[in-house]
């Protein structure tokens, strides 16, 4: 099933304190794109009674079922891409331009 970092989790709950979203769980969303690669969408959202949930790091995480088959196997992470620069990311096995991470 998806999951969260820890610091993919600490950024979320920080957001939403920082957003007054605190206590609404996190919306997920994916759509394959034409090239096998896989656009990911979020946002703060109240939950419907078909969404599917997961509990990561104290975060809420909501989906409706049809995002399972791309989203089941996903890690949501929250990265340092260059000196200063944070961003979420995804490492999903099932999009066309997934790498796993290398140690460094």
């Amino acid at each position: 099933m998806f999951k969260l970092t820890t610091a993919a989790a600490q950024q979320v709950l920080t957001a939403a304190k920082q957003g007054g979203a605190q206590g609404l769980p996190l919306r997920l969303a994916a759509g394959r794109q034409p090239d096998g690669s896989i656009d990911y969408r979020m946002g703060f959202d109240e939950a419907t009674e078909d969404d599917i949930r997961v509990r990561c790091d104290g975060v809420e995480v909501v989906m409706t079922p049809e995002q399972v088959p791309l989203l089941d196997e996903a890690v949501m992470d929250y990265v340092e891409i260059e000196p200063g620069q944070f961003h979420f990311i995804f490492l999903n096995p099932k999009d066309a331009n997934y790498q796993p991470p290398t140690e460094r």
